[in-house]
C-alpha cells in the first residue's frame, strides 16, 4: 500500500478548474485532527487564491505536505518548472513575523537536507501574510545552502508576481513530479525533535535515515524488542548493552522502545531513565511545550474544567521520562518491585560507583546503611520481579566526564557478584578499550549466559548528517593520531566545515552567518576553562538548560545570544546545529602529548590522577561532537601581561590543531 506524505495533490491544471469545496473536502478527509472553523476558512481561502494565481502554470500542487522529522506539515508545495515552492500561509495576518519566516525557511531546509530528490533542486520558501503591506522583493540564494532562495515575504495580492519572478530568476531542468513524490526521505532529527515525533505516535522509521550508509536504527530496536519478548515468554531476567559512537542514536533507540511500551496496563510497560539532569529537563519541557501547542486549538472547544493544562501535560511526560536518581529514591522507600518490567538507562556508563553513591545517600538523604553502587541498586530494583525483567543500558564510549562515574565496569561487576543468573547481551564492540571494562572483561566473557549480537552496536553518527566521521576525527585528534586525523579531515571538509581561529569575536560572527532559519547555535567550553573570563566567559555561571536549548533568538538566556556558555555537563546527550568551541589552557598540547590542568586560586595546577585526566579528555570529546552541521574552534592568543594566560599556554595547542584542520 502506497503511503502519501500529503493530504491532497493534483496537477495544477486540474486543481485550477476544480470546485473549491470539493478540493476542501478531499483535504479534510485526510486530516487526522479535529478541524476548527478557523482552519476550514483558511483552507477555502488558500484554495481559491491559488486557483486564481496558478492558472498560467503547469505543474503539481500538494496540500498539507508532511515533514516527519519536525512533526509538522507544509501548507502547500508547488512543483513548477525547475522550482519547488514552499508556501506558508498566515491568513488574515497583517504583520510579518520573524518566527513565521523561520518556519517556512526550516521547511525548505528540511527538504533540501533530507529529501533526496530535493537535494539539487531550487527551493523557494514563501511566507504569505495575506493582509500585510506590499513590500519590495529581492531574490537571492542563501550562501550556505546552494539552491535555496532566501525566504520571501508577501501579501495575497503579490503572490502571483512573486511566483513569476522566481521562475524567471531560477533556471534549471524541469522537475519530474513522480520521481520527486516517490523519492526517499532520510531525516536525521535532533534528539528533541525525535522525542517529540515518537511521543506523538511516529515510529523510528519515519524520523531516521534508512539508507545503506547508515546503520538502521530499527534493526537495533527490533533486536531489543526480541530480547524483551523472549525474556517475558521464558520468564528470564536480562540486561543488554547498546553501544555506539557519539551521536549514533542510542538515546533515540531507548526512546523508541519506551514509546512502543507506553501502556501502563501492558506487561511490557517501560520507563526511560537518565542520570543526565539537563537532558531530562530539556526533553520533558520540549514534549510538554509541543503537546501544549497541539492542545491549544482543542482547548477552545472544551469546557473550562476539561481543558488540558501545562501542569497536567508536564506530569504525564514525567511518567514517560524520569531522572534515574528520582527512580532510585522512590524504590529506596518502596521495597516492592517497580511497576515497569523494562527499564531503559540512558548513558549507563555515567551511573555512580559505590563510593559516590554511599557518600551521597549519607550526606543528602540521611541514609546511613546504604552499601551499593548505583548500578547494583538499579539491578536489584528490577530483580524484585518474581517472573521477568529487562534492563537496557545505552552506553557511549569515552563519555565519562565526572568523578564517581562507574563506567560499564560498575554494571558488570554488580552482575558478576550478585546476579549470576541474569542473561547478558552485548556486541563485540563493548570490549573495545574506549568502554573501559578493564579486568571485568575476562569475568564477563566467562559467563555461561552471555550472548553476542552486533545488532546492539550503532556504528555511524547520525548527529553530524553532513559528515558521519566527525566522531572518528575527534577521537583521532584526542588520541594524537595526526596522520589518520588529516586523512579523515580531508574526507569530511567539503560537507562539514571545521574552522580554527584565535579571534572570539570573528568566531561569533562566522557562526551567526552559517545558521539558517531556526538552526540553533551556541558556545561550549570545558567546565575547567577558568581563564576565559577576560572574554566574558564564566563557567561558574549557572545556566538553565531549558532556556539555553529551547528558547528563541529573542531570549538573552538562549544559546543564540552566546552570552551564557554551556559546559560538557549541560550539553552531553544534546546537540546544536552549529557550535563554537572555546579552548582554554586546561587541556594543552605540549611536546607531543596532552597536559591536564586545573586552575586553583591564582595559578594552573597539574592534574595527576589518571581518572581525572580521562574526565578532562572526555569533556573535550563531548564538546567537539555536539555540532550537526559544523563548528568553529577558538584557541585564544593569550596575554604576555597575564601570568595565567601566557601565549605559550595556547600556542602549541593552536599549532597542533592547525596541522590537522587547516
Amino acid at each position: 500500500m502506497k503511503i502519501y506524505r500529503h493530504q491532497y495533490s493534483s496537477s495544477i491544471k486540474e486543481f485550477s478548474t476544480g470546485d473549491s469545496y470539493s478540493i476542501y473536502g478531499k483535504i479534510v478527509s485526510g486530516d487526522e485532527y479535529d478541524i476548527a472553523r478557523l482552519q476550514q476558512d483558511a483552507w477555502i481561502y488558500e484554495i481559491e487564491l491559488l486557483q486564481h494565481v496558478l492558472q498560467p502554470y503547469d505543474g503539481t500542487i500538494y496540500f498539507e505536505y508532511s515533514i516527519p522529522r519536525m512533526g509538522k506539515r507544509i501548507d502547500v508545495v508547488l512543483l513548477i518548472e525547475s522550482v519547488i515552492f514552499v508556501l506558508e500561509f498566515k491568513v488574515g495576518e497583517k504583520h510579518i513575523n520573524r518566527a513565521d519566516i523561520e518556519q517556512v525557511w526550516d521547511y525548505a531546509l528540511d527538504l533540501h537536507n533530507f529529501h533526496e530528490p530535493s537535494h539539487d533542486k531550487i527551493i523557494a520558501p514563501i511566507l504569505i501574510a495575506t493582509e500585510s503591506k506590499s513590500r519590495s522583493i529581492t531574490l537571492e540564494n542563501t550562501i550556505q545552502h546552494e539552491g535555496i532562495i532566501f525566504p520571501i515575504s508577501c501579501n495575497a495580492e503579490m503572490l502571483g508576481d512573486v511566483i513569476a519572478r522566481v521562475l524567471v530568476y531560477a533556471k534549471g531542468e524541469k522537475i519530474n513530479d513522480k520521481l520527486w513524490e516517490e523519492g526517499r526521505y532520510c531525516p536525521t532529527p535532533t534528539i528533541i525533535e525525535a522525542a517529540m515525533a515518537l511521543y506523538n505516535g511516529h515510529n523510528v522509521e519515519d524520523i531516521s535515515r534508512n539508507d545503506a550508509e547508515a546503520k538502521n536504527l530499527s534493526i537495533t530496536t527490533d533486536s531489543i524488542s526480541e530480547i524483551i519478548l523472549r525474556s517475558e515468554e521464558k520468564k528470564e531476567k536480562a540486561i543488554c548493552f547498546v553501544t555506539g559512537v557519539p551521536g549514533a542514536g542510542k538515546t533515540l533507540v531507548g526512546l523508541n522502545i519506551a514509546t512502543q511500551h507506553f501502556d501502563k496496563d501492558s506487561e511490557l510497560y517501560s520507563v526511560f531513565l537518565s542520570g543526565n539532569g539537563p537532558l531530562v529537563k530539556v526533553l520533558i519541557e520540549a514534549l510538554a511545550r509541543d503537546r501544549h501547542e497541539r492542545e491549544k486549538e482543542k482547548n477552545k472547544n472544551r469546557d473550562k474544567n476539561e481543558r488540558v493544562t501545562m501542569g497536567q501535560i508536564r506530569s504525564e511526560v514525567k511518567v514517560f521520562i524520569q531522572n534515574v536518581h528520582h527512580f532510585r529514591d522512590e524504590y529506596l522507600r518502596d521495597k516492592k518491585a517497580p511497576v515497569e518490567h523494562v527499564a531503559i538507562f540512558d548513558e549507563a556508563q555515567r551511573a555512580w560507583d559505590k563510593a559516590k553513591t554511599i557518600d551521597f545517600m549519607k550526606r543528602r538523604k540521611g541514609v546511613l546503611d546504604f552499601d551499593k553502587s548505583e548500578p547494583a541498586f538499579l539491578i536489584e530494583c528490577l530483580d524484585r520481579h518474581d517472573d521477568w525483567a529487562v534492563i537496557i543500558c545505552l552506553v557511549g564510549g569515552g563519555q565519562e566526564i565526572n568523578t564517581g562515574e562507574a563506567g560499564i565496569k560498575g554494571w558488570i561487576d554488580s552482575l558478576n557478584i550478585d546476579y549470576p543468573d541474569w542473561k547478558v547481551y552485548i556486541s563485540h564492540k563493548l570490549t573495545d578499550s574506549e568502554y573501559a571494562l578493564g579486568e571485568s572483561q575476562a569475568v564477563l566473557e566467562a559467563r555461561k549466559n552471555l550472548s553476542y549480537s552486533d545488532k546492539l552496536h550503532l556504528a555511524v553518527s547520525m548527529r553530524s548528517y553532513r559528515a558521519e566521521n566527525v566522531s572518528l576525527l575527534v577521537k583521532q585528534i584526542l588520541d594524537l593520531e595526526v596522520e589518520q586525523a588529516k586523512l579523515t579531515m580531508q574526507q569530511i571538509s567539503d560537507n562539514y566545515p571545521i574552522i580554527l581561529t584565535r579571534d572570539l569575536q570573528k568566531a561569533k560572527e562566522w557562526i551567526r552567518r552559517q545558521a539558517s532559519g531556526s538552526e540553533r547555535y551556541g558556545m561550549v567550553v570545558s567546565s575547567q576553562a577558568s581563564r576565559l573570563k577576560p572574554y566574558a566567559i564564566d563557567v561558574r555561571t549557572e545556566v538553565n538548560p531549558i532556556h539555553w536549548f529551547l528558547n528563541s533568538k529573542a531570549d538573552v538566556r538562549s544559546s543564540y545570544y552566546m552570552e551564557d556558555v554551556a559546559t560538557e555537563f549541560l550539553v552531553q546527550g544534546l546537540e546544536l546545529d552549529w557550535v563554537c568551541v572555546a579552548w582554554d589552557a586546561d587541556f594543552r598540547y605540549v611536546n607531543g602529548e596532552w597536559q591536564h590542568r586545573s586552575f586553583k586560586g591564582e595559578k594552573w595546577q597539574n592534574i595527576n590522577k589518571a581518572e581525572r585526566k580521562l574526565y578532562l579528555k572526555n569533556a573535550y570529546r563531548v564538546l567537539l561532537t555536539r555540532a550537526r552541521q559544523g563548528m568553529i574552534i577558538v584557541v585564544p592568543e593569550g596575554d604576555e601581561k597575564d601570568h595565567t594566560r601566557l601565549p605559550e599556554f595556547y600556542d602549541s595547542t593552536y599549532e597542533y590543531l592547525s596541522l590537522i584542520l587547516n
